[in-house]
């Protein structure tokens, strides 16, 4: 798994590409999350455009991310899942708890 993280209008932005699987990717996700957040960046985008493959230990790492930013009062928003992405959402119920958009303007205003 490759990622790239920016913010922009006091909003970060992940994008994934690959496979989320945990490992040593989530770490660092999760590092990258921890020091917006203490920043207090209030809402996170995260792009799945790319991402191919998601396993629970990447499901664990989404929301952990979702936990960071939901305790300081922010908000955590899925874009552009692919189609396999998007029925694993739904098979675990996560579209329930994630908000899914198709573009950062839906956020970032």
């Amino acid at each position: 798994m490759n990622f790239a993280q920016e913010i922009r209008s006091n909003t970060l932005i992940l994008r994934i590409a690959g496979d989320l699987i945990g490992e040593d990717s989530g770490g660092r996700l999760l590092e990258a999350v921890t020091e917006a957040v203490s920043h207090k960046v209030p809402a996170c985008i995260i792009d799945i455009s790319e991402l191919r493959y998601i396993n629970s230990s990447g499901i664990g790492v989404l929301i952990t991310i979702l936990t960071k930013f939901r305790n300081k009062g922010g908000e955590v928003f899925l874009m552009k899942p692919s189609d396999s992405v998007k029925k694993l959402l739904v098979i675990t119920k996560l579209n329930a708890i994630f908000q899914v958009i198709q573009h950062e303007s839906e956020v970032i205003k």
